[in-house]
């Protein structure tokens, strides 16, 4: 009887047991991802390229997630401070980081003390679109094309300024080197912000030329609030069909545009990077979010994986070392 006694006791104990470690098993197991907003640091002002694209995503991506995503607007140091607060915050899918060709792959070569390296501290997860840019004018700047526009600044060397949405910018890079290619030479004042800042101090007059994101400028363009001497990349952008591209104005050099990507802090959980992954590729698959992204002067471009992605940021970061090397760009 007492052996028998022991034995229920004993198997009682192991039963209650088992089912108290299954309960804190439950208990201990993380929440589904995304049980709370998630926040989107973009590190440019509002009115620019990144914002455009960022707005657009994070609306529909709130959809998707079935959680608000909310964008965070962190300007300053040619993006740095955002991208800097974005590789800080907790590794946890609730910051993600809409950073540029730029904030990752020329402001590492540009700052020497930058504190940020893009791969060491963020995972990138994937392209979100490729942005072209504009070669706009001041409407009382005298050149009225790209011929007249090299005469013109070689004739006064050092009299015109140029702008930039920021000193780190590929929009600065791109003014640099077409200076070097046409032995001209400007001032450089740069923006906190391209669709905003630069774009009123080129309007009114602060600045007479600069190169800036193309849905930065485009509707400004259309209006006539700024002369339009040509857009990068490899075709004519729709709505601006007057406006000639660089290559075939004999400048093979400027066949790219402004890529913009989504990554997030270093450490951040496999399931979740991948889950942020198929989130955005369905995004970016909607017909209006690709109708507004390509109307807006972008063209979207998907990673085909992160592991992808960060092939291409390594691959971008050994390319415009070079190309901050030769130009002789530094911070302003």
């Amino acid at each position: 009887m007492f052996l028998k006694f022991v034995f229920r006791v004993s198997a009682t104990c192991l039963v209650l047991t088992l089912g108290s470690l299954q309960s804190l098993t439950v208990f201990a197991q993380p929440a589904t991802y995304p049980n709370k907003p998630v926040k989107m640091i973009i590190p440019f002002a509002p009115g620019g390229a990144s914002d455009f694209i960022g707005r657009i995503l994070s609306v529909k991506l709130s959809e998707v997630l079935g959680q608000q995503v909310i964008v965070d607007n962190r300007t300053g140091a040619a993006g740095n401070i955002g991208m800097e607060a974005a590789a800080k915050a907790a590794p946890d899918g609730y910051t993600i980081f809409l950073g540029n060709i730029g904030t990752i792959a020329i402001n590492p070569a540009l700052f020497p003390n930058l504190n940020i390296n893009p791969l060491r501290d963020f995972i990138p997860v994937t392209q979100v679109a490729d942005v072209p840019s504009a070669l706009v004018g001041n409407n009382d700047f005298p050149p009225n094309n790209v011929s007249q526009l090299i005469v013109y600044l070689r004739a006064n060397p050092d009299k015109f300024n140029f702008a930039t949405p920021g000193g780190g910018s590929a929009n600065r890079l791109e003014m640099e080197v077409l200076m070097k290619m046409t032995g001209t030479k400007m001032t450089h004042v740069p923006y906190k912000g391209g669709g905003g800042p630069a774009a009123i101090g080129l309007i009114g007059g602060e600045t007479q030329v600069m190169f800036n994101t193309l849905p930065s400028v485009k509707q400004f363009m259309i209006a006539n609030k700024m002369k339009s001497y040509a857009v990068t990349g490899l075709t004519r952008q729709p709505g601006l069909p007057n406006v000639p591209t660089l290559m075939e104005l004999g400048y093979p050099e400027f066949k790219t545009g402004s890529w913009q990507m989504i990554m997030v802090p270093v450490g951040t959980p496999v399931a979740i990077t991948n889950k942020l992954f198929d989130s955005i590729t369905k995004v970016l698959a909607m017909p209006d979010v690709v109708e507004r992204i390509i109307n807006g002067g972008a063209n979207i471009t998907v990673s085909k994986s992160p592991a992808d992605a960060k092939l291409f940021v390594e691959g971008e970061l050994k390319k415009w070392a070079v190309v901050v090397k030769d130009s002789g760009a530094s911070p302003d």
